[in-house]
């Protein structure tokens, strides 16, 4: 019984651990750019999209596509920050240890 008593410890501990690194990601805020910065989107932790900040050249009517493109690919920049340091802190939660197929943070 002492090992599931010390097991049962080992698993609170790594849920507020992980409540923590949760917390963490919620309160971070991350920039992705396109276009050589003519295109920045911050999105929070979560993914959620928070600001777009536009170079004014791009307000031309004959670029529309182009800044429809540069906020998409800015967007997706801002993406894979947030899951370069989800992974991060997830390898702080685990100590290095793999989490199984499928499973991604925040949960």
């Amino acid at each position: 019984m002492k090992n599931i008593a010390g097991l049962m410890k080992q698993a609170s501990q790594m849920q507020k651990k992980m409540e923590e690194m949760q917390a963490t990601l919620e309160s971070m805020t991350l920039e992705g750019t396109a276009g050589a910065g003519m295109v920045t989107i911050t999105l929070n932790g979560k993914g959620e999209m928070r600001g777009v900040k536009i170079d004014p050249k791009l307000a031309d009517p004959a670029e529309m596509e182009m800044l429809q493109d540069l906020i998409v690919a800015a967007h997706a920049d801002a993406r894979r920050k947030i899951e370069a340091a989800a992974a991060a802190e997830m390898q702080k939660v685990t100590g290095g240890l793999s989490l199984p197929g499928g499973m991604k943070l925040p949960f």
